[in-house]
């Protein structure tokens, strides 16, 4: 690894653009028979059994392991991780809900020869990256090693028709890192070369390895015509809005000319979404909103009440689009204030997946909800294309090292981060990877804002 790390360390470009390490150097670097990746083990996926859900503990079920470094395949590409992130699907995945992963690991294997590399006894996790390109596989043409790149989470087969218009829609769609093995917190990692884009240049490698997931769900759920097609003037409302998914919400619709109501749960959040320009900021715990009277029943004055508090801020205006992912805990009231005609766009459901709503306010009023999942490859590309261009900014509020990643996903658990919570892999220290620093100083204030709050 160190031959890797160092190559990439040598990785500048001259004034005459040639690089000083070439893409036939990384090549021909010898690659490791092993690496270190952050694991859970087939064997202890019962470790929690009885436990409630807030009680299972990632510190406990996430290992950093030595495994052997897998096959290359065809479109396929091996890259040499410098930093990755912490997504609630790594939560998932520690916590062995809402099932094991090792069952979609089981089914995957089933599918070829080739997949059946990741069916193992132990399950290789993430679904964010930064970092270079080592090898490439048969029919991979547009990338090479040495390209500096950040991988969406996107894993298709595409040979059925059915993915070729929105490639979310194919049947053997997964998750990379979470439904699929060799996921991004690890020292290398495989993808599928279509997984592959440039990494922002203005970026740090855990800068670069944090918006991928979020971001390009985000934008999905919100701004594609996949999802709410948020336009120009959409009072949205969106919850967790200083979260790692909200915080991308509450960006696009700033950008986007809509204006956001974020609703957060401390002074804290509230500051950073202010940070960010919203001016409406609900705070669901200062304000003592409590939508179930206990666990079988709502509350519709609370829904009303919150409806009433959403209106005083956008000068009488009900909601256009609600940027849904907390799900069961939320989900009446989002159905509740969204206007006659307006969106509900759902994915995630962090609170609980059975979701109970009054269907009178649906129908009678013409609502639509709308399930959302990550986004297909054109979304992807489209999303990162606007972090690359300063439209959008990473929201990494702290990172940990390779070894502290069930600390890191301990804290997602809890609920006791900012935005994104980054992971250093082959970075040895934070701030690397730095192509661009003239563009990285007209956008640091935006780089740095959840680290500053």
């Amino acid at each position: 690894m160190k031959d890797i790390l160092d190559a990439i360390q040598s990785q500048t470009v001259t004034s005459s653009g040639s690089a000083a390490v070439t893409s036939a150097d990384f090549a021909n670097i010898p690659l490791p028979e092993s690496y270190r990746g952050v694991t859970v083990h087939k064997d202890e996926a019962e470790m929690f059994a009885g436990l409630a859900s807030r009680d299972k503990d990632p510190r406990k079920s996430l290992h950093l392991d030595d495994v052997p470094l897998p096959e290359l395949g065809p479109g396929e590409a091996l890259v040499a991780v410098m930093a990755s992130s912490v997504n609630y699907n790594s939560v998932w995945t520690s916590i062995f809900e809402p099932v094991s992963t090792f069952g979609f690991l089981e089914r995957y294997g089933r599918l070829s020869d080739l997949s059946k590399r990741h069916d193992l006894p132990y399950h290789v996790i993430g679904s964010d990256l930064a970092g270079v390109v080592l090898r490439t596989g048969p029919g991979v043409n547009s990338w090479k090693p040495g390209d500096e790149v950040v991988a969406h989470c996107l894993s298709v087969e595409l040979e059925s028709s059915d993915g070729h218009n929105d490639t979310m829609l194919d049947p053997e769609q997964r998750i990379w890192g979470f439904e699929t093995n060799f996921g991004g917190l690890a020292e290398i990692a495989l993808v599928k070369s279509n997984q592959l884009m440039p990494k922002p240049g203005h970026l740090s490698w855990e800068e670069a390895a944090s918006p991928g997931l979020v971001n390009s769900t985000a934008y999905r759920q919100l701004v594609s015509r996949n999802g709410a097609g948020m336009k120009q003037g959409d009072n949205v409302l969106i919850w967790g809005a200083s979260g790692g998914l909200g915080s991308y919400a509450t960006q696009f619709a700033l950008a986007g000319g809509a204006n956001p109501i974020c609703v957060v749960s401390s002074p804290e959040k509230a500051d950073i979404c202010r940070a960010m320009g919203a001016d409406a900021v609900i705070d669901r715990n200062a304000e003592g909103y409590k939508f179930w009277k206990d666990e079988h029943t709502q509350d519709p004055k609370e829904w009303k009440r919150f409806g009433k508090r959403i209106r005083e801020l956008t000068g009488g205006e009900d909601i256009d689009i609600v940027f849904e992912h907390p799900g069961r805990e939320t989900f009446g009231a989002s159905v509740y204030v969204t206007r006659k005609g307006g969106t509900i766009t759902t994915c995630a459901s962090t609170s609980g997946y059975m979701h109970e709503y009054d269907n009178r306010y649906l129908w009678m009023s013409l609502k639509r909800i709308i399930g959302s999942h990550f986004a297909n490859y054109r979304e992807a590309w489209e999303a990162n294309r606007l972090i690359a261009k300063g439209k959008i900014h990473p929201t990494l509020s702290k990172v940990y090292s390779l070894e502290e990643t069930g600390q890191a996903a301990y804290d997602v658990h809890r609920n006791l981060h900012q935005g994104k919570v980054g992971v250093l892999a082959l970075a040895p220290e934070e701030g690397l990877g730095v192509r661009d620093p003239e563009m990285r100083e007209k956008h640091i204030d935006a780089i740095n804002r959840f680290r500053n709050i």
